[in-house]
């Protein structure tokens, strides 16, 4: 059987990490199954177990009984709570400043006896508090935080390519090491004009961050954790005076459903276009960034959006690094609704621009006179088969059996079945047309 998500819904229940999102079972050439509730951010029931039948009645008792479980699993200081233990903490003398690697949190003086028995870091710095994505443990679970968080190239990238562009407010959607960078040149710089707000999932960055600078946000059902309040934050954010443009940026994590993520940027996006009656007919400018196997899938949902050929690093994932080659190079690159002659690639890091497709391209990306594009996607030379009529990946070889291009020891499975889910032929699972009818 298959999972298919219908998206967020009014009056759906809730978990620790917002409304949850509404799914159905469905099996190939069967009708749809039973629709069901379950956790928006967690695709691992071992994260939040949270699931509910859309057609169940729930008892009084067992609603009490979630309230009160939701309530317990909720952190244990507010935004403003943290706010206040900041000012707190910065007041001390460099040897009172301490924090516990356990508990993820900056600790008060009277603190220190509930957590002597934990390892903890003193002498926290200046530097160290500007740079918080440094301090806290990475979140690497694929499907939920994925924090793997910005190399230094491509941060400094990022940031420089935003201000060539001419914004000066940046909205970091998940993107803390890009929100932290913005921050600590705005404290040290004093010509420097560019703003971040952070939305994050992440209740860590509360610890560092005024209500002004970090909304505890999910992006997989645009839910603000600080309310009305919170909500307001980030709308007031997106209002842009005559001279400080705004864009987006986001770095989902890689195991999350792209449905859920396009649903909530457009909201997003809607916020925008209602601070100003000038945005009717624009989408606010946007930097996502994904690998290019989801290209369809972005497109499907953002068709005004291109993918660009620089290779986004991190510094915390075994693959996803600078400077490796082949197959090895980072799959993730910069889908984004402005003009792709607009990003200019670094040449001493083998970007060229080439003047047919009018963008920038990796020095491997040959343009295909038969395609009429630069067609590779991964950063190595691709190779245009004739009878697919397309270019395929240099280790691809067109198989007459299967009548496509394959690996050359692939297993020859030719078939004839049809879509995922009625079972016919001539459409994907993606684009059945009895997933738009439910």
């Amino acid at each position: 059987g298959g999972l298919s998500l219908l998206g967020a819904v009014p009056g759906a229940p809730s978990c620790p990490h917002g409304p949850a999102l509404l799914f159905v079972k469905i099996s190939q050439g069967q009708e749809e199954g039973r629709r069901f509730y379950a956790c928006s951010a967690c695709r691992d029931r071992k994260d939040c177990n949270f699931f509910q039948w859309e057609d169940e009645k729930v008892s009084a008792t067992r609603l009490a009984a979630r309230e009160e479980y939701n309530r317990n699993h909720q952190p244990s200081f507010t935004h403003r709570q943290n706010v206040e233990r900041y000012k707190n903490f910065v007041l001390l003398p460099l040897s009172k400043r301490r924090f516990c690697q356990e508990c993820q949190q900056l600790l008060l003086p009277a603190e220190w006896e509930k957590h002597s028995s934990h390892q903890f870091l003193c002498d926290i710095s200046a530097a160290q508090l500007r740079s918080p994505s440094q301090l806290l443990y990475p979140l690497e679970n694929k499907k939920t935080n994925a924090q793997y968080l910005f190399a230094d190239r491509s941060c400094q990238f990022l940031l420089d390519l935003i201000i060539s562009l001419g914004f000066r407010r940046v909205l970091s959607v998940g993107t803390p090491r890009l929100h932290e960078m913005i921050q600590s040149k705005a404290s040290q710089e004093e010509d420097f004009r560019v703003r971040s707000l952070l939305l994050d999932i992440d209740f860590r960055y509360s610890q560092f961050y005024t209500e002004d600078e970090f909304c505890h946000y999910n992006m997989f059902n645009h839910y603000f954790f600080g309310g009305e309040a919170a909500h307001e934050t980030c709308r007031k954010f997106l209002h842009q005076d005559k001279d400080e443009r705004i864009i987006m940026v986001t770095d989902p994590p890689f195991g999350g459903f792209v449905e859920a993520l396009a649903s909530s940027f457009k909201k997003l996006m809607a916020m925008w276009k209602d601070t100003e009656e000038g945005h009717n007919n624009q989408e606010m400018p946007t930097f996502w960034i994904f690998p290019y196997f989801f290209e369809s899938r972005i497109l499907e949902f953002f068709p005004s959006f291109s993918m660009m050929d620089y290779q986004v690093d991190y510094n915390n994932h075994a693959l996803y690094k600078h400077g490796k080659t082949g197959r090895r190079q980072s799959p993730v690159r910069i889908f984004t609704n402005l003009s792709p002659r607009m990003i200019v690639l670094p040449a001493e890091e083998g970007y060229r621009f080439c003047a047919i497709c009018q963008r920038y391209v990796s020095s491997d990306n040959q343009h295909c006179e038969i395609c009429n594009s630069c067609t590779s996607k991964d950063g190595r030379r691709w190779k245009h088969c004739v009878p697919c009529k397309k270019c395929v990946k240099p280790s691809w070889f067109h198989c007459n059996k299967c009548n496509c291009c394959a690996l050359e020891n692939h297993t020859c499975e030719k078939t004839d079945a049809g879509c995922f889910v009625c079972g016919k032929t001539g459409h994907k699972r993606s684009t059945c047309p009895s997933l738009s009818r439910s």
